[in-house]
This record gives structure tokens, sequence and C-alpha cells, in this order.
């Protein structure tokens, strides 16, 4: 068995120590000059060196962090988490440990990595990757402190008792998300005033999804536009989608608010500028990758937010005393180059409701 550095060093101390007392006693033994106090202050210093040693070590807090997503899509957003820790006075691998439990976008393994993250008694759970980790988390336990990014309204969801006060064990931040596919529909409206049927993407997986499907249907219904359905839970589903979108013609298309499909913006941009489909996506990490449109909340002060609260439990602040923070700032991002390349001309209208023009 390998001992740690720090286990070798008193080993050889104490080994160190008996050898030094074997031979006193012997020496002192012979001359008769031993005196038992004297021995016994010295056995008494050998047996209890290694305690002391033992106690005067930090405990290193862990931090359990979850996520329905891989790591590679999401490492921008584990750095904002991380700064945000940072500012409370935590430092990763300096005086606080993080164990990170990611899906992948399989969000049936949640509830394992939950539960795997409790075993492991960690301080805090920090969640990301939208209301279907943030269920998992809540279901794992009742006692150690987690903090959510919730899509869905927490309260109506069970996360939490209220906004201001959250009770029980979670507190976080509302990201707003799930409730504004009906305004990406009225953009796509706008930007395609022609098109008289659009596709919409959701992943059926997804706990809000029959919500979100509720919503473009009532937006289309109101703007007079046919809708199409696609589902999709796995990247093998997506070229059946746009498969499907040519085939029915429809002017243009909606990815719904996922995390799996937000993890996966890169391949749905990729298709849709291959099909030359235009499309409106949730966050600006899309628009920023080519996709033509997004509108949303800036998802990486969320996670900045989780950071801090998590810090602030961390020393001593009890979640129930940490009001559920609701995203207030929106982002309308317009991608000029993927239009061009679409052949489109965005109205001035629209222009002049984007907070961001990527030329």
């Amino acid at each position: 068995m390998r001992l740690r550095p720090n286990v070798l060093h008193f080993s050889l101390a104490a080994r160190s120590q008996s050898a030094r007392l074997l031979e006193l006693s012997q020496n002192m033994f012979f001359r008769g000059h031993m005196k038992r106090r004297e021995f016994i202050t010295l056995v008494g210093g050998v047996a209890t060196w290694p305690i002391v040693a033992r106690a005067q070590q930090p405990v290193m807090p862990v931090i359990g962090c979850l996520n329905s997503a891989a790591a590679a899509p999401i490492a921008h957003l584990l750095a904002a988490f991380r700064q945000g820790l940072g500012e409370t006075g935590y430092i990763e691998g300096r005086n606080v440990a993080i164990e990170y439990r990611l899906a992948e976008g399989q969000y049936d393994r949640l509830s394992a990595l939950a539960a795997d993250l409790v075993n492991r008694q960690v301080s805090v759970i920090a969640v990301g990757g939208g209301t279907v980790s943030a269920l998992a988390a809540k279901a794992a336990t009742a006692t150690i402190p987690i903090v959510v990014i919730s899509d869905s309204d927490p309260v109506k969801i069970g996360l939490v008792a209220s906004i201001n006060r959250p009770g029980g064990n979670v507190t976080g931040i509302h990201q707003l998300t799930a409730g504004l596919e009906a305004k990406r529909v009225g953009l796509l409206h706008e930007l395609v005033p022609g098109a008289t049927t659009i596709a919409v993407m959701v992943n059926p997986n997804y706990p809000d999804a029959e919500a979100q499907i509720s919503e473009v249907q009532g937006a289309a219904h109101t703007l007079g536009l046919l809708l199409h359905i696609l589902k999709a839970s796995s990247e093998s589903d997506f070229d059946t989608a746009f498969a499907t979108v040519i085939e029915q013609r429809a002017g243009a298309l909606l990815i719904a608010s996922d995390p799996f499909l937000f993890s996966r913006r890169s391949q749905l941009v990729t298709l849709a500028a291959r099909h030359a489909v235009p499309a409106i996506y949730q966050f600006r990490e899309a628009a920023a990758v080519g996709g033509l449109m997004s509108y949303g909340t800036r998802i990486t002060d969320s996670y900045h937010q989780v950071g801090v609260y998590t810090g602030r439990i961390l020393k001593g602040t009890k979640p129930a005393d940490l009001p559920v923070v609701q995203s207030t700032k929106f982002e309308f991002v317009i991608n000029l180059k993927t239009a061009k390349s679409l052949g489109m001309t965005i109205s001035p209208t629209l222009l002049a409701q984007a907070d961001e023009v990527i030329e």
C-alpha cells in the first residue's frame, strides 16, 4: 500500500522516536539511571504526536457539480461558475474540491449521478443543465444544500416554497427560458413574414416539452401559421427532423429550449445551413457559432450566480435564506453573416430590436 507523503513523514518520525526510545531505555537501564517519569513522558510523546498532526490537517469542502450535458459544450459555463465561486474566496484545488457528474445528454442517468454525490457526502450540490437536473438533485436529498438553475417556475414544480423564502435545502436561479417560445415564434414570423408553415424541434424527454408544444401552438394559431412538431432526443434524430422540414416546406425552424439541444448547437447550426433553413435558437452561443438568430437570457450569468450562492453556502448561509434570483436580462442576437449566406435581408425593424448583431 502506498502512503501519502504526510503519512510517510510522520511514520518515519514515529519510527525514529521509537528507535531513540529503545536506545535510551537500554542505556539507562544498564547504567541504572532510568527515571520512570522521563520514560513515561517520552512514551506519551510518541503515542500522541501523530494524532496531533492529523488534527492539524485542514478539511477541504467538496462541491458536487451535477449537469445534464457533456463537458465540452458547457466548458465556458463551468468557467463562469468557478468565477462566481472565486468571488466568494473559493478556488478549485486550493481550498475547495469539485466532483463533476455529467449526464452527457442522457437524462435517465441524472438520478444515479445525483445519488452518487449524496453518497459522497458533498457539502453543496451545484446544479446546471435545466429543470431536469434540478428535479433529480431535489429528489436525491432533503438535507444537503442545493443550488439550481431552473427553466420552469421553481415554485410550481416544487423546488422551493416561494421565491423570496425558498425554505428547505434548495435555492438558485429561475432562468425564464421555457416561457419564451411564443416570443421566438413571433420573431420568426417577423423574419419570414411570407412563411405560412414553421417547424419546431423539441426534446420529448425534457420535462417542459409538453408545455413548450402548447405554447408554440397557441402562438402559431394567433399568427395564423401551420405548425409541425419535430421530436429529437438524440443526434440520430436530427437528419430525420431536417428531412421533414424540407418535405413539409416549412419556412423557418424554432429549436426549443432544452439542455440537450443547446449542447448540440454546432450540429444543428450546421444542418440548418446545409438545408438553407432560417432558424432561431435559445442562447447567443448558437448565434455565435453561425446560427441565424437567438433569443433568451444570458446563461453565463446564471452559472456565475450559482457559483456565488454556492460560495455563500460554504461560508455558512442557509439555502432557505437565499432568495431565488430571477433572470431579467434578455438578449436578441442576429447573425448577419448567416443571413447573407441564406440570401436573406433582415428588415430594419427587426435589426433595431437586436441587442447584438454579428457581422
